[in-house]
């Protein structure tokens, strides 16, 4: 049974998260009733005349163009099709998703004037898994994203649906829905405020919270092959750092290595560990009490009205105001440190690979392989993740600081927070990769380690799923094929892995 979702009082990441991964929206009677008293707000405000921005002037540039009530129709629909301009592949099934729950969500707070019908539509193509395409590229915030949804309600577009392409007109068909002539202020709505990117920051925090649990799974495999210390997650020594993320971490650890005879064999071998071991909790709770903070502007973001302007009043005193709402600044500078963090995860894990392979620190067979000179073994799986690292390094440098001038000078500050979640989750998936090489290159040492030390009960869990997966690597097939099934793995699996695989 498909779980459902009811917009009463604000969502969260994990709401819009579930939604991406196929949950149902629905609003409550109260959320209608705030869409619908909003919407007799701005039928009001042009009844009177009353100067609003996108209601009765232009956009941008053009805002101190008064339209007549006779064109305020052709203008919300003019808004659509001239700021439907993306280009590039089109997002995801779960990024559009996100998108398209974030916006429902935005509009249920009573602030934007949009038509319940508008919300109507919106819901009806969510829930029937009619996703409209939606080019990823070409928006400094948030316009062409939301112009490219705005489509398929005006019966233009594309939507995509069971795996193929149809018109805007047939989806709405199919839905038994017709396409909707857009009132004053529609428009505007359709395309304006953060939902494009706090949908997407939404993502990236569900998947790096995801990987952020897999990060110290791999971390435990690659301690025990490793031979290395155990005081770097012993309680009373962490507890002396104040982190929250740190301190999750060093539980984690030691939820995993529990029991190990592995670890115990290797204890008091050296004074102390090389940092990519030692500083594991210090560097893994760092991303977690980073995850925490964008965890919550996300979550602030959900809660906050983004739409420019928003009415208020009542329609018997309607009111209306241009305020910069719109502007994802929070959203921007927020996900750009999710991004450095989600890099940093992936850099120490690269770090551990390089030492599961090196046979000048390992004291295991050179690179992991199966035969001496004969078999390269992960030799080069190591160079593709250094240059994920390398690509991630690339793609960290900060969105929100790119600035911009746009529409004559009247939008002559950008803060770039859609292309900071974009990049943000392309990182991401850079880690998602890492941590698979992680993973099997610490299942591969498992096998070559000499001796019959037993592993920690649940790291030898993890990897009977890996091997479950992936069989005992020979040079004997492609890696990047086996790499993809222990990615596809991880992302199966979920965040509470510690319990499933047991």
């Amino acid at each position: 049974m498909v779980e459902q979702i009811v917009v009463d009082g604000p969502l969260t990441w994990r709401d819009i998260a579930s939604i991406g991964q196929g949950a149902s929206l629905a609003l409550s009677e109260a959320a209608w009733a705030r869409v619908a008293k909003a919407r007799a707000i701005v039928d009001a405000l042009v009844e009177r005349e009353i100067r609003g921005y996108g209601i009765n002037t232009g956009v941008g540039a053009l805002c101190d163009v008064i339209i007549s009530q006779e064109d305020q129709q052709a203008l919300s629909r003019n808004i659509i099709l001239s700021h439907a301009c993306g280009v590039g592949e089109p997002l995801g099934k779960a990024e559009t998703r996100a998108v398209m729950a974030a916006q429902i969500a935005n509009f249920s707070h009573g602030y934007s004037g949009v038509s319940p019908s508008v919300v109507e539509t919106l819901l009806a193509l969510l829930n029937g898994d009619m996703l409209p395409v939606i080019p990823s590229k070409g928006s400094v915030g948030y316009l062409t994203h939301a112009a490219a949804i705005g489509l398929v309600l005006i019966g233009e577009g594309e939507c995509r649906h069971d795996g193929g392409l149809i018109s805007g007109p047939e989806a709405l068909g199919r839905l038994g829905l017709a396409p909707l002539v857009l009132k004053a202020k529609e428009g505007l709505s359709l395309v304006n405020g953060t939902p494009c990117a706090t949908g997407l920051g939404a993502l990236a925090v569900s998947r790096l919270s995801h990987l952020a649990d897999w990060a110290d799974a791999a971390a435990a495999m690659t301690y025990e092959n490793l031979g290395a210390q155990s005081d770097p997650f012993a309680e009373m020594p962490l507890a002396l750092r104040h982190s929250p993320g740190l301190q999750q971490v060093g539980r984690n650890l030691r939820h995993w290595l529990s029991g190990s005879a592995l670890l115990a064999q290797s204890g008091g071998s050296r004074t102390q560990d090389p940092l990519s071991l030692r500083a594991v909790p210090q560097i893994h709770g760092a991303v977690r009490d980073a995850l925490a903070h964008v965890a919550e502007i996300v979550d602030r973001e959900l809660a906050s009205v983004t739409d420019n302007p928003v009415v208020a009043g009542s329609p018997e005193a309607p009111e209306v105001h241009s305020q910069a709402h719109a502007v994802g600044a929070a959203l921007g500078l927020a996900i750009d440190s999710l991004g450095t963090a989600a890099a940093e995860l992936a850099a120490i894990s690269e770090r551990r690979i390089d030492r599961l392979v090196n046979p000048l620190v390992s004291g295991l067979p050179a690179f992991l392989a199966s035969g001496s000179g004969v078999a390269s073994g992960f030799m080069i799986i190591q160079y593709t993740a250094s240059a994920l690292v390398a690509e991630n390094r690339r793609l960290a440098a900060p969105a929100s600081l790119d600035g911009g001038i746009t529409s004559a000078l009247q939008e002559d500050i950008l803060t770039h927070a859609t292309p900071a979640a974009d990049k943000a989750l392309a990182i991401i998936g850079n880690l998602q990769t890492i941590l698979a090489i992680e993973v099997m290159a610490a299942a591969q040492a498992y096998d070559l380690q000499a001796g019959s030390a037993e592993k920690a009960s649940r790291t030898a869990a993890l990897y009977g799923k890996v091997r479950e997966a992936v069989p005992f690597y020979r040079d004997d097939r492609p890696l990047n094929v086996e790499v993809a099934k222990v990615r596809a793995m991880i992302a199966a699996i979920p965040a509470s892995l510690q319990e499933d695989v047991r």
